[in-house]
């Protein structure tokens, strides 16, 4: 399918810059395909009587690491300020990363991250490119390594807030716990399961008192989350990997579920993209410790999730483009504008969606 396909008109005074206070007094818009009238305007709250006992969340468990990093490079005598963030660690000392301007950089420049913050007793946290790509990737070698790189980079680090919200403000401590689930466990994310950031304790709790079960999985987002799909063509364009676990306990709860007619209901794009990638031919789901580079487009037939709690996604996206998949292409476009009219906050930190599958 063409890119194009999935543009959409957006106000900029709808894209979030901060979280619904507190985090379950989002909005949320019931998608119902088939139905008379397809839109319902509800709240988060609303979930436990929105969902039947026997039913199952599945959670993305990841942890967003502050993995945004700003600093300079000296060369020749002349400075120039970098932003980087980090996006996978290689080993004890060196991350891949996405440097903006990566012009700027080629390889075996320095660069001085955090001056002044006192890190390990020292003015800086420094770096050395070993390696630029073609769309702003490099490849860093630090001169701290294993733990102490660790201490460095959660001293000086702020959360990857996405480009939408970081142009428009600096991120700052309030982030810091705003774009983290309450339940993120497993670090190694650049970006938050937003879908997740919905969920109180409190809301959890009036669920599971309605039978609902709460389940983990953990899909560490990666860079490609922040990448735009540049080619014309849906075919054109290639997912970025980014690594998953299911756990034999969590397969197994959950092949339960499915098989006492309980509905799967995953909570954000990438806990689906994980279960989807984890469920065989026969709909049955697999323990599951790999990469998937899945992406999911309209004419992908589901095997496993029949419900979806997603944020409102930006136009041409892979995201908007699995939201599609999930409840067509046409009822989406027409959920956003409704979404759109009704004055939903969209994106990282605006309200969300419960989608039902097109069944046609």
């Amino acid at each position: 399918m063409r890119v194009d396909d999935f543009d959409y008109h957006l106000p900029e005074e709808l894209i979030a810059l901060r979280p619904a206070s507190p985090r379950d007094a989002a909005r949320l818009l019931v998608v119902e395909p088939g139905a008379d009238s397809p839109f319902a305007d509800r709240k988060i709250t609303d979930l436990p009587d929105l969902l039947s006992r026997g039913d199952a969340l599945v959670f993305n468990d990841t942890k967003v690491i502050p993995a945004e990093l700003k600093g300079t490079r000296e060369r020749d005598g002349i400075s120039a300020h970098i932003s980087v963030t980090l996006t996978g660690r290689i080993d004890a000392s060196r991350w891949t990363a996405l440097a903006r301007p990566a012009k700027r950089l080629k390889p075996g420049d320095r660069i001085a991250l955090g001056e002044g913050e006192g890190v390990c007793l020292l003015g800086t946290l420094a770096a050395t490119v070993v390696e630029r790509g073609a769309e702003g990737e490099v490849t860093l070698a630090f001169d701290f390594s294993d733990a102490s790189l660790d201490e460095a980079i959660a001293r000086l680090g702020a959360m990857p807030l996405p480009p939408y919200i970081a142009s428009r403000r600096p991120p700052d401590e309030e982030d810091r716990v705003d774009y983290q689930t309450i339940f993120a466990r497993e670090e190694g994310a650049v970006a938050a399961p937003t879908a997740g950031l919905h969920f109180t304790p409190r809301l959890i709790e009036a669920l599971e008192a309605g039978g609902v079960s709460v389940h983990f999985v953990t899909l560490h987002v990666g860079p490609g989350t922040f990448l735009p799909v540049r080619s014309a063509d849906t075919g054109g364009h290639i997912m970025h990997e980014e690594t998953g676990i299911v756990s034999e306990e969590v397969a197994e709860a959950l092949n339960a579920v499915k098989a006492s007619g309980g509905k799967i209901v995953a909570v954000g794009t990438t806990s689906l993209r994980l279960l989807e990638s984890a469920t065989g031919a026969h709909g049955r789901l697999a323990p599951f410790f790999d990469a998937t580079n899945l992406f999911i487009t309209p004419g992908y037939r589901f095997r496993f999730v029949d419900r979806l709690v997603t944020n409102f996604h930006l136009p041409r996206s892979t995201l908007f483009m699995l939201a599609a998949a999930f409840s067509g292409l046409d009822l989406m476009k027409r959920a956003y504008a409704h979404a759109v009219a009704e004055h939903y906050r969209f994106y990282s930190y605006g309200d969300a969606c419960l989608l039902t599958p097109d069944a046609t």
